[in-house]
């Protein structure tokens, strides 16, 4: 971004692209809305947000319109694209062409994994990801380091522990990318083997050299955990009813499993929870989700504040691909829906053998 007080980046699709000096000033800005929000009630007034929301969302859009309520700015948007020219046949380049034409930034979740990135493709705005399938979500990130900034004092030196979808857990993926750049931290997953970390985010996780133990019960870890961090087993990424049901249910935080933990562990959740927090355990007051999700607003707040400040328009130059023939091969990729997309791929440090697709960080294939 331009201008001294902005952060260097200009769109927000992952947080491991960003630098640790955007996450300490986003933080800071944070701190500061949630100490003095009337100091900020009027810093984009003017402004224009557009929610563009391929997939349900309650807290993610609502959050996101609240920020720029409070920061006195306007949105627009869609929370359903049945309820946009998407249902027409419209494609993802020519919705993000016109949705930049009205507004200042734009906030978008997607069922596809990439399309954030893809969207900053042709964007003249910045693009907020506010999810994308089951790959990424930044801002639910700093959202997630914020509030364990707060509760555990540093995010160095940490023993998490990620229970239940860790396969298509985006908030997961997203947090592990991220708490793998502070020193110290440790990582306990919990999960079905069939419901296992990807093999990109457990490559970046050795590759890190941070400490991390796979188990299958809750029980066998709690008692050492920091940070416990609960998700729910996402129906919507299962191809059958079949499929989900032979993995509901299989991890119950409840009174029980809480006694074993430390007094001061926190117990965070990305939401919504079904059933994997019983109700009784809401109540116990290292249980912070619902302080997480006000979290949320005022990171939200920080970052449009940030992105908009200068109000530029930019004219987004496409590249072409950059590997002839090659393909990605997860078939939620955006590249595989929308195919004019041009093909990009990376080679990752610690296995440049490996081409990785640069929207979604699956293994490309000829």
């Amino acid at each position: 971004m331009r201008g001294g007080n902005c952060v260097e980046s200009r769109h927000l699709c992952d947080f491991g692209d960003m630098p640790l000096s955007d996450w300490e000033q986003i933080s800071r800005t944070a701190a500061q809305m949630i100490e003095r929000p009337l100091d900020y009630a009027d810093v984009c007034r003017g402004k224009v947000l557009g929610t563009t929301f391929f997939e349900p969302s309650t807290r993610t859009r609502f959050s996101f319109q609240a920020a720029m309520l409070r920061l006195g700015g306007s949105y627009i948007g869609f929370s359903d694209p049945y309820n946009s020219s998407v249902s027409k046949g419209e494609n993802l380049k020519d919705t993000v062409r016109t949705v930049a034409n009205y507004v200042d930034a734009i906030a978008m979740r997607h069922p596809l994994e990439g399309a954030a990135m893809a969207a900053t493709l042709y964007s003249r705005v910045p693009v907020i990801n506010a999810g994308d399938g089951g790959h990424m979500h930044p801002t639910q990130t700093l959202t997630d380091l914020l509030t364990i900034k707060q509760y555990r004092g540093s995010l160095e030196g940490n023993r998490v522990g990620f229970c239940g979808d860790l396969k298509n857990g985006r908030t997961v993926h997203s947090l592990i990318k991220a708490l793998i750049r502070f020193p110290g931290n440790s990582f306990t997953l919990i999960s079905t083997k069939e419901l296992r970390l990807p093999a990109y985010t457990i490559e970046e996780l050795e590759a890190s050299g941070c400490r991390y133990t796979e188990v299958d019960r809750i029980e066998d870890c709690i008692g050492e955990l920091d940070v416990l961090y609960m998700t729910r087993i996402q129906k919507e990424r299962f191809a059958s009813d079949e499929e989900y049901h032979e993995q509901s249910g299989k991890y119950i935080l409840d009174r029980a499993k809480m006694a074993l933990a430390p007094r001061d562990l926190i117990v965070m959740h990305p939401l919504p929870k079904i059933d994997e927090i019983t109700d009784e355990v809401d109540e116990d007051s290292r249980c912070i989700y619902f302080k997480q999700a006000e979290n949320g607003m005022y990171v939200r707040m920080a970052l449009l504040y940030l992105l908009t400040q200068d109000g530029a328009r930019y004219e987004p130059q496409p590249p072409r691909s950059n590997v002839d023939g090659l393909r990605c091969r997860n078939p939620r990729c955006i590249t595989n829906h929308e195919l004019y997309l041009p093909q990009r791929f990376k080679r990752p440090a610690e296995n440049p053998a490996n081409l990785l697709c640069e929207y979604c960080d699956h293994s490309a294939t000829l």
